[in-house]
């Protein structure tokens, strides 16, 4: 049956603000706990009100954790915004192990089901099989853009946008006397979008291009991790071969990239083309070998094709952006769910974002199934945050203007809605950037909370499918891996469904259970995964990659 719609709610037993699922104004009568108050303050559908008058530093409760505490008297009903209350969270040590947990009923419904997946050598199965050119440094970012220019468009591999022909009417509107009052004010329609050539190789999905700002000039730590994150890409299951560039004298050097490789595939078979600059001489000679190499390995890699696969290889990136205050309480609830169906069917989850882990560490190490795991991942917080703090912006610095203008007015109230995209099974392990996943389950990923660095990272991690839940709305996608974009309110949704999938709205109204919501998501991931469906973020060709440079980045 579908869930009962309120106006507000309480998250948990133990905490003492209420939720606004609507507008509410001052004066609203407030009937919780057997008692009735009317609201001091308007209310905003998303932001949180006081149960009962707080003094200065009273603390402030949501999802059952400490997430801030009074700044000031707060009188009973009074909205919480960033004046009247202040970041805090709980400390945390090492605790009991509770990994006590039960696999949802709904799990049994799909234990027979199969996607259909490209299954690779080292066991791995893939949800799409795509060629890869990197560049191992910077310098040679430039003839990858050559390399991109001549094969893209030749091998049925772009996307056309329609947006040229647009241009020409500007032109001509231009020419023809026309006023930029009168530009201004015109109608322009996006035209029909060209006839795309046809593609040459039918089971490649394309050759997705990953320049970035990296590889020399900046730390060895940072050139080695860079190293490690390609070797993610490269050794994806997604990933049928690549052509790497390497100019010669960076940090990153290809024997680097060798090694990290091996690390994760001590097997690898794929085809690689590997080519240095400096070695063979002029910029021709390379670009002509690269596009011989790499047709030649286009040839070998369309020799794969789907086959069914259980879903226990699929391994899932749990990714939110553009956070609201419904987040944790419809689409991070309802990934929840749907993370621990897969955990129950011996499939692969990644929770990362540890700037979005503050105030729950000791939830989440005391779910961690053994204590190594669990002090691994309560350093790793301290050392982030310490390395934040000594730069001046803390873990209390996360939520983004758009995040506490819709609600999340705290770290805190970010993370505990954040960290309910895990679901309640235990964690089988933790995991430094850019380290793989090699046990199935539950997964802590150390990654910054900003979207694309994280999402980045959980792709090299061995994601074949993320899950990105938003309330405001965000066009990031990622180039070999499909991110399904999952809206936490209606209203955003229909305001954008260029970039969004999935509404997780109608658990707000009343109309779908979390339980419900999950399900219909996984059904549509086992689509997608089989590539019978196309995730908005991979048709509009959104392909973000950033690597994370150990820096501060929150």
């Amino acid at each position: 049956m579908p869930a009962e719609k309120h106006t507000y709610i309480q998250i948990h037993p133990a905490d003492n603000v209420l939720v606004a699922l609507t507008n509410l104004s001052a004066g609203t009568p407030i009937n919780f706990g057997g008692h009735t108050f009317t609201l001091h303050t308007p209310v905003e559908a998303k932001h949180k009100f006081t149960i009962a008058a707080l003094e200065p530093e009273a603390p402030i409760h949501m999802y059952g954790v400490l997430v801030g505490k009074a700044c000031e008297h707060i009188p009973q009903g009074t909205a919480l915004t960033v004046n009247n209350i202040k970041h805090a969270s709980d400390d945390f040590k090492l605790g009991s192990r509770k990994t006590n947990w039960v696999v949802p009923a709904a799990a049994d419904a799909y234990r027979d089901k199969t996607f259909m997946g490209f299954h690779r050598a080292d066991g791995s199965v893939g949800t799409a099989n795509y060629w890869l050119v990197i560049p191992l440094v910077f310098c040679e970012n430039r003839n990858i853009n050559v390399l991109k220019e001549a094969l893209s468009a030749k091998l049925g591999f772009a996307k056309p946008r329609g947006y040229e022909s647009e241009v020409d009417n500007l032109v001509e509107m231009y020419r023809s006397g026309k006023t930029a009052a009168d530009i201004l004010q015109a109608d322009l329609q996006l035209s029909p979008e060209a006839q795309t050539t046809k593609k040459l190789f039918e089971n490649i999905d394309g050759i997705k291009f990953l320049n970035h700002d990296m590889g020399c000039g900046g730390t060895r730590t940072d050139s080695d991790s860079l190293c490690g994150l390609l070797a993610g890409y490269i050794t994806h299951p997604n990933v049928a071969g690549a052509t790497v560039l390497s100019l010669g004298c960076q940090h990153a050097q290809a024997g680097i990239l060798q090694t990290e490789i091996q690390k994760r595939d001590p097997n690898f078979s794929k085809p690689l083309v590997m080519l240095e600059q400096q070695k063979i001489g002029t910029e021709s000679k390379l670009l002509h070998e690269a596009l011989k190499q790499t047709f030649a390995g286009l040839m070998e890699a369309n020799q794969q094709q789907r086959q069914p696969a259980p879903l226990s290889k699929l391994c899932i990136g749990l990714e939110c952006g553009g956070s609201d205050g419904f987040s944790g309480i419809s689409a991070n609830p309802a990934l929840g769910y749907l993370s621990d169906i897969l955990v129950g069917l011996g499939g692969n989850v990644i929770l990362a974002e540890f700037p979005e882990l503050c105030g729950v560490e000791q939830e989440m190490s005391d779910r961690c199934a053994d204590e190594a795991e669990a002090l691994k991942f309560m350093d790793l917080m301290r050392t982030y945050n310490a390395r934040a703090e000594a730069d001046g912006s803390g873990f209390y610095a996360n939520p983004s203007p758009g995040n506490i203008r819709d609600g999340l007015i705290t770290d805190a109230i970010k993370s505990a809605g954040a960290a309910k995209k895990g679901g309640t099974s235990p964690v089988t392990d933790v995991l430094d950037y850019p380290e793989k996943v090699t046990k199935p389950g539950l997964n802590l990923l150390c990654t910054p909370g900003s979207d694309v660095e994280s999402t980045t990272a959980e792709v090299a991690s061995g994601a074949n499918v993320v899950l990105f839940t938003t309330g405001l709305g965000t066009p990031t996608g990622n180039p070999i891996a499909p991110v399904i974009k999952i809206a936490t309110n209606t209203a955003v949704f229909n305001k954008m469904p260029d970039i969004l999938d999935l509404n997780c709205g109608t658990i707000i109204e009343g109309e779908e259970t979390i339980a419900q919501s999950a399900t219909r998501m996984l059904d549509y991931v086992i689509e997608v995964a089989s590539g019978l469906k196309q995730p908005k973020a991979v048709i509009l060709g959104q392909d973000d990659f950033i690597p994370w440079k150990r820096g501060v980045s929150l």
